[in-house]
């Protein structure tokens, strides 16, 4: 019991000390970059406000989601707490201007986080197609996957196909150096990432595993992951050089030794420094290799600040 107490007091003394050292640098270095001044008119239609004959797919910085679909998971003040990463539906997420979705799946077709399940992947499609009805020139990356532990539901593919088949964008590597405006009227690259089944081949309506990768750092201490997110994209290739899209998430995550294991108090530790990540990029020289950028508990100054750097680079400010 005594070396267990030593244990957290060493973890709750290295959170507090994690915790300084990134507001520290927050309040040294400041979180400007080319076009963190700037604000879209409009979040929901905010790739049209850049203009889409101007916006090049490997220059966005596409504002993700974690665990997408985690709004009503779980049972509400019992076992959601433990499983939510986001507070907003799809439908909304989207609204709010978030372009990438990460969405995981069981067997029986129900969005999972772990052994929790919530509503059926029928939701999430039924919201994506609501908000492409409503805009004409966002792009959506879709990443689906099935979760770990699960098997991958029956002839998925077949069901994504039959559902969103108009709208997918069809595994390419020439999309990566196209503009919004010559992939119309197609908009969503569909990234299906099954345990089991054959991955999606080029060609396919799908995009498959090599097409979105990330180095994941499961830890609940903030700085440690903040430092490996910017030394795991250093070690990328420019945006403009590779065929895939590289992701940074912004998060923490609860820790099974640690007493609190609710997400949104641990990710709370990382959450507001999203800004002095994208100003570290541009003081470490990364800035060209940013390009998914996601989040829990998604909020407008989250996507204001992946937009923002989206327009400097279609402007030619950096």
């Amino acid at each position: 019991m005594g070396s267990l107490l030593s244990k957290q007091v060493q973890r709750r003394k290295a959170i507090k000390t994690e915790k300084k050292t990134l507001c520290e640098l927050h309040d040294s270095c400041g979180e400007m970059y080319p076009g963190s001044d700037y604000r879209p008119a409009d979040r929901k239609n905010w790739m049209a406000g850049l203009g889409p004959e101007k916006v090049h797919i490997n220059k966005i910085v596409w504002p993700g989601t974690h665990d997408s679909a985690t709004n009503k998971i779980g049972i509400p003040l019992i076992t959601r707490p433990f499983a939510q990463c986001q507070s907003l539906s799809i439908y909304q997420q989207l609204v709010k201007g978030t372009r990438l979705l990460d969405i995981r799946v069981n067997e029986n077709r129900l969005v999972c986080h772990g052994i929790l399940t919530t509503y059926s992947v029928d939701i999430v499609v039924n919201d994506i197609k609501k908000f492409l009805s409503e805009t004409e020139s966002e792009i959506i990356i879709l990443e689906i996957r099935t979760e770990f532990g699960h098997e991958d539901p029956a002839d998925f593919e077949k069901y994504l196909e039959d559902n969103l088949g108009e709208f997918l964008i069809h595994q390419d590597d020439h999309v990566f150096e196209k503009t919004i405006a010559e992939l119309l009227p197609k908009r969503i690259i569909c990234v299906w990432k099954p345990n089991k089944s054959p991955r999606p081949k080029p060609g396919s309506p799908f995009w498959n595993a090599t097409h979105l990768k990330d180095n994941w750092i499961d830890t609940d201490l903030p700085s440690t992951k903040f430092d490996s997110n910017l030394k795991h994209l250093s070690e990328q290739q420019p945006v403009t050089s590779r065929k895939f899209f590289y992701r940074v998430e912004n998060t923490v995550t609860p820790q099974p030794d640690n007493p609190i294991v609710c997400v949104r108090p641990v990710t709370r530790r990382i959450h507001g420094y999203a800004r002095l990540f994208i100003a570290q990029c541009f003081t470490k020289g990364c800035a060209d290799r940013l390009q998914v950028f996601s989040t829990d508990f998604i909020e407008d100054d989250f996507v204001d600040a992946c937009v923002g750097l989206t327009q400097a680079r279609v402007e030619g400010k950096c």
